[in-house]
C-alpha cells in the first residue's frame, strides 16, 4: 500500500474514530502495516475498497480502532520523567499519605501496553523512595485495551531492546537472565495489577494519588476526546494528587490542574479541585 493512499486513508478514518492526525504523522506506518495485512486478509485490492468495506459493516470499524492504538514502550522511558518522580513527586505524594493516615500510595498507568512504564514505577519506588517510607505500599494498577499486551505485561518477559535506558544496576537486581531474554522478579511484579479497559469507556474504581497517562488521549484523541479523559483524569485523582502525561504533551485548558515542577509533563490536581 503506497503511504499517500493511506494518508488519505486516514484522514478519512481518523476523524470518525475520535482520533487526530497531527498524532499519527510520525508513526503513521505502524497503522499502515496493519492496515495493509488486514485488507488482504479480507481480500480487499486497496482502501478505496476497504472503505466502501467499512461503510457496509460496522462491526468493523472496532477492528480498525485496534489498529490504531500505537505499542512503542520500554523500561523507564523519559529519563528525566522517571528522575523528577524519583526526586520530587514519589516522596512528596508519600509525606502527603502519610499524614493522611493511608497506608500506601496507590498508582494508574493508563495504556500500560506490555507493562514497561507500570513496573518502572514499582521498581523506582522499591529501589528509591519507598525505603524512606517502609510503612507505606504502593500499588499500581495497569489498563490497557489491548489484551494480547497485557498478556505480555502479566508474564514479565523482555528482550534487551526494552531495557536499553534503564539505570545501572536495576538488570541485576530487577531481572533474571536467561537467553537472551529479561524476566523481572516476582518481588518486583507483586502489587501491579493488570486489568483491560479502554479509558474511553471504562475507568479502575477509587482514588489514586498518581496517574500517568503518557503518549496516548492527549497525542492521538482529538479535542473533544482530550477534554472527556481530563474530566474522568481529575475525578479519580485525589486532590492534590499529580497526572503525569508525556513530556511533549500538553493539557487541554482546565481549572482542575496546575503545572507542577520537576520534570516536563507533570501536573498538580488543586486540592480544591
Amino acid at each position: 500500500m503506497r503511504d499517500t493512499d493511506c494518508t488519505a486513508f486516514l484522514h478519512w478514518c481518523l476523524p470518525r474514530l475520535g482520533m487526530r492526525w497531527a498524532g499519527y504523522r510520525r508513526v503513521r506506518r505502524q497503522v499502515c502495516k496493519r492496515l495493509g495485512r488486514r485488507m488482504t486478509d479480507l481480500g480487499l485490492a486497496g482502501v478505496s475498497a476497504y472503505r466502501r468495506y467499512l461503510e457496509t459493516h460496522p462491526a468493523e470499524w472496532p477492528v480498525l480502532d485496534g489498529f490504531c492504538r500505537i505499542t512503542v514502550s520500554r523500561f523507564y522511558r523519559d529519563k528525566g520523567v522517571f528522575a523528577g518522580l524519583e526526586r520530587h513527586v514519589l516522596p512528596a505524594l508519600a509525606r502527603q499519605a502519610a499524614a493522611r493516615g493511608q497506608a500506601g500510595l496507590r498508582c494508574w498507568c493508563a495504556g500500560c501496553a506490555s507493562g514497561e512504564e507500570p513496573y518502572s514505577l514499582n521498581i523506582l519506588w522499591q529501589l528509591g523512595p519507598g525505603r524512606d517510607f517502609p510503612r507505606l505500599s504502593l500499588t499500581i494498577v495497569a489498563t490497557d485495551a489491548d489484551a494480547v499486551l497485557l498478556e505480555r505485561a502479566r508474564a514479565g518477559r523482555y528482550g534487551p531492546g526494552s531495557l536499553r535506558d534503564v539505570p545501572a544496576g536495576w538488570l541485576d537486581t530487577a531481572f533474571e537472565h536467561s537467553r537472551g531474554v529479561y524476566r523481572l522478579r516476582p518481588a518486583f511484579r507483586r502489587n501491579v495489577a493488570f486489568r483491560r479497559q479502554d479509558i474511553r469507556q471504562r475507568l479502575p474504581g477509587g482514588e489514586f494519588d498518581l496517574v500517568l497517562c503518557r503518549n496516548l488521549a492527549f497525542t492521538y484523541f482529538d479535542e473533544a476526546g482530550q477534554r472527556r479523559v481530563v474530566e474522568r483524569l481529575a475525578r479519580r485523582l485525589r486532590p492534590g494528587g499529580v497526572l503525569v502525561v508525556g513530556r511533549r504533551e500538553r493539557l487541554p485548558q482546565s481549572e482542575t490542574f496546575t503545572p507542577s515542577a520537576g520534570a516536563p509533563g507533570l501536573y498538580r490536581k488543586r486540592n480544591d479541585g
